[in-house]
């Protein structure tokens, strides 16, 4: 298969003055339809027509989306959940599906759950995606006494879960792992280290729910462990939690590949 690489990168590469992985690279998902002239291309997900696709989390889904949706410009944000969006709206035009972000910066699990009825159940989500669990690891740094247990993370993580199958038995779940990469403010290998250990175990957390719930599951640490060993972690993470513009798409890919794998299209 021949791949015009200028339009391949055109999709994902924004001019950020930072490398861009080649065309060999692990963090691309390779394509597995022809591309037709149009370069980047990918397996299609299967969507009933009008499905109504939900991503929630912290401030790594929020990224400022409009809180007045009839701000068409704003509604969604500038993450993973922007480029998802656009490039479902743009290769599966007469599916109409209708994309929500309800990301809020600072959350944590709990903080879902204390919302779930409004941000979530309300919306009646025909699919919901879930990437939380960086601030309940950081709370623990911050304020020792208020650390999130595994436990308690589990716990609180489950009861959405349950809460959102309850609402819609056939509600497709997608659950993302809490990542970080040593960079910015956990440059530190101490600062890193501690902070990784941590993260893990709550990664643990969601593969259990991921394995219970049969979800798909995106493990998106290993993603960006990859991607750094490849072009380095400041290319991809610029504070060591939060993705630069090529971070979200690395997300945004994998993410696409995912759902298509997990709800193919015929």
């Amino acid at each position: 298969m021949t791949i015009n690489r200028r339009k391949l990168l055109a999709f994902g590469a924004v001019a950020t003055g930072t490398t861009v992985l080649d065309s060999k690279s692990y963090a691309e998902i390779k394509p597995s339809l022809p591309s037709q002239g149009r370069g980047y291309d990918y397996k299609r997900p299967d969507f009933p027509k009008g499905s109504r696709l939900l991503f929630q989390g912290d401030s790594i889904t929020d990224m400022k989306w409009g809180r007045n949706e009839n701000d068409r410009n704003h509604y969604l944000g500038h993450s993973y959940v922007f480029l998802i969006a656009g490039r479902l709206g743009m290769d599966m035009p007469k599916a109409k599906l209708a994309f929500f972000n309800r990301g809020i910066s600072g959350n944590k699990v709990s903080d879902l759950k204390a919302r779930w009825q409004k941000d979530a159940i309300n919306l009646k989500p025909d699919l919901l995606s879930i990437l939380v669990g960086t601030n309940d690891v950081g709370m623990g740094f911050r304020h020792p006494g208020k650390a999130v247990t595994p436990s308690a993370f589990e716990r609180d993580y489950r009861q959405i879960i349950e809460a959102s199958l309850k609402a819609n038995p056939k509600l497709r779940i997608v659950l993302l792992d809490p990542f970080i990469l040593q960079s910015g403010r956990l440059k530190d290998q101490q600062a890193y280290s501690s902070r990784r250990k941590e993260t893990d175990k709550m990664r643990v957390v969601v593969t259990k729910l991921a394995k219970d719930y049969q979800t798909a599951h995106l493990q998106t640490q290993d993603l960006f462990d990859q991607a750094a060993s490849e072009a380095g972690a400041e290319n991809w993470i610029w504070d060591g939690i939060h993705p630069l513009p090529q971070g979200h798409e690395l997300i945004a890919r994998h993410w696409l590949d995912k759902v298509a794998t997990r709800w193919p299209k015929a």
